[in-house]
């Protein structure tokens, strides 16, 4: 009985000290700020006005893909190649990694919409818009967008027989492992977009590593980096911005020099 007793003189305590609050709070006018904070956190996410909004990738221009194999058509075989044009003449096939070896059929090209034109420029370094049919990939970041030139006639007027002029070529290999858009060239090679076009004969990092054109220069995407047993550098260009490198491309030139030198 003591014990009950003990308990029930602890509540009796209890709610008179929670009646002096509530009493304090209502001659100081906060019983009605409190109520309307909480109205306020408990109000569902949709009547927030400060949201911020999610800013999907714009795929409108791009037609909508189905599986053959998932609707039961038996795939294709080598000669058809459904609504793709081969190139089958050996010119075509020695032609630049800027320009595409297969082309869609004329009246099958989706158009892009004035809007979607509007914004290809926006950005210049690795372009806004994404295009899996126009567009070309870029060996390090794997982007495939529409560039952001503004005189290149196959990301502005769509002409497939055209090159990309906002992506690099290489002059040895001619492949896609030579295909660099303006902002990779630059942030991990340190080279630019205009000079590498008045170059006629461009030759990119991974046949300069090929060949030791540039000791100890090695082609820095994620996938010759491990290709080579060596980890992926990811955002580098800070650092080497603060150890005063040009690029990436050069702030692990001079690890491994200095590497190789102390194995000697």
């Amino acid at each position: 009985m003591g014990k009950l007793r003990a308990k029930s003189d602890y509540e009796e305590i209890r709610n008179a000290r929670l009646l002096e609050n509530q009493a304090r709070l209502a001659s100081l006018g906060l019983q009605k700020t409190i109520s309307e904070l909480r109205s306020i956190t408990s109000s569902p996410k949709s009547d927030r006005t400060h949201v911020k909004k999610y800013q999907k990738v714009d795929y409108s221009s791009t037609p909508l893909r189905r599986s053959a194999r998932l609707i039961g058509k038996s795939p294709s075989s080598k000669g058809d190649l459904g609504n793709f044009q081969g190139c089958d003449s050996d010119d075509d096939k020695n032609g630049p990694a800027n320009a595409p070896l297969l082309s869609i059929r004329r009246s099958l090209r989706p158009k892009l919409s004035p809007d979607a034109l509007a914004r290809r420029c926006t950005s210049k370094g690795r372009g806004s818009l994404y295009d899996p049919i126009y567009g070309i990939c870029c060996h390090f970041c794997r982007q495939k967008k529409l560039c952001g030139e503004e005189d290149c006639e196959r990301c502005g007027n769509q002409d497939m027989d055209q090159p990309c002029i906002g992506k690099t070529d290489c002059s040895i290999c001619h492949s896609s492992n030579g295909v660099l858009c303006r902002a990779c060239l630059k942030v991990r090679y340190g080279e630019e977009m205009e000079e590498v076009k008045a170059k006629k004969q461009w030759i990119c990092p991974h046949c300069m590593e090929d060949k030791g054109i540039n000791p100890y220069w090695i082609c820095n995407s994620s996938i010759c980096l491990k290709k080579r047993k060596m980890v992926p550098t990811g955002i580098a260009i800070y650092r080497a911005k603060e150890l005063g490198y040009k690029s990436v491309a050069h702030l692990l030139m001079n690890e491994l020099q200095r590497a190789a030198d102390k194995r000697r």
